[in-house]
Formats: structure tokens, C-alpha cells, sequence
């Protein structure tokens, strides 16, 4: 009897987890290649729709203003955690992984990832206002790294180069 319900309980897992769709895309396809899984988020393409404010991640202060992005991106503190506002200049391709931010009135930009990869904006979210909530990071890229995310849509120049990278807790989308 006790035999039967552990393999009717193995067979239940074994089930599950073959049904279970593959949510990452593998090593070489990662949006960093630090990175080989990553969270169920439900931001296909098309779910930013007109007149509506997607949220991801945690709830952003209301009470706080947001910070002019160049004056961030002019002096940007490693560690440092801010808000700001800005448009979506574009979007990881693949998974909507990570997000271009710029001023509203353009120049440059910063690319915006989501902490723990525990959530994704849509991939047509270009064009979109955004307020996002995250903590700055200064790195420095690799030729491979910064290719790879031009093979998503980035708009990262050729080689090694130095970024400045927003790592978002969280993300409030408007178009």
C-alpha cells in the first residue's frame, strides 16, 4: 500500500514538472550570462496597453519625488538607490528581461534589470512612461556581454565598455 501512494506521488512529480514550460532561455541566449533561470512573469508582448499602468515588482512611494534621470546618470554612486522617471527606449527582444530607460527628452540612457530576474516588462514596452524604483550599478562590460545584448535589441556601441546599469525593485509602466 505504502509502495503504491510513493509511486503514485512520483508519478504526480514526474508529470508536473514535464508539463511545466521552460520559462529561461538557456546559458548563451541568458540577458547577462550570469543568470540560467528565470522568473514566470506574466508580461508577454502586447500587455502594455493604452491608458493602463502595469506594475511590477514592489509597489513604488507615492510620496516621493522621482529624481531627473541625467542628473543620476551625470554622477551615478554605485549602491546607490533611487527613483526615477524616464521612457522606454527599448526592450529586451527575447524575454523583455531588461529595459533601456532615457530622459523624456532623450540622451543617454541607462539599462534597467530586474532584481532577481523576478519580473520582466513586456517586449513592446518602447514608448512607455516608466517610474522605476532600483539600486545603480557601474560595471564594466565585456565585448561578448555587450554583443550579446545588442543581439537583443540594446544599443550598446562594440567591445568592452563601461555601464551603468539601474537593478529595479520596481517598475511602473504607462502608455
Amino acid at each position: 500500500m505504502l509502495a503504491l501512494m510513493y509511486r503514485h506521488v512520483f508519478a504526480s512529480l514526474l508529470a508536473v514538472t514535464f508539463a511545466t514550460p521552460v520559462l529561461a532561455h538557456d546559458e548563451k541566449d541568458s540577458c547577462d550570462g550570469k543568470h540560467s533561470e528565470a522568473a514566470a512573469s506574466p508580461s508577454a508582448a502586447g500587455a502594455l496597453k493604452p491608458g493602463v499602468m502595469l506594475v511590477r515588482g514592489e509597489p513604488l512611494p507615492t510620496n516621493q519625488a522621482a529624481q531627473p534621470l541625467a542628473a543620476v546618470l551625470s554622477k551615478p554612486e554605485d549602491g546607490k538607490t533611487v527613483l526615477v522617471e524616464g521612457v522606454v527606449r527599448r526592450a529586451c527582444s527575447r524575454m523583455g528581461c531588461w529595459m533601456e530607460l532615457a530622459p523624456a527628452e532623450g540622451g543617454a540612457g541607462v539599462r534597467v534589470t530586474f532584481k532577481d530576474y523576478g519580473f520582466f516588462v513586456p517586449t513592446d514596452s518602447a514608448g512607455a512612461k516608466a517610474r522605476v524604483r532600483g539600486r545603480i550599478h557601474v560595471s564594466q562590460l565585456s565585448a561578448e556581454q555587450a554583443g550579446h545584448l545588442r543581439s537583443e535589441g540594446g544599443s550598446m556601441a562594440a567591445g568592452a565598455q563601461r555601464e551603468v546599469q539601474l537593478v529595479a525593485t520596481g517598475v511602473e509602466l504607462r502608455r
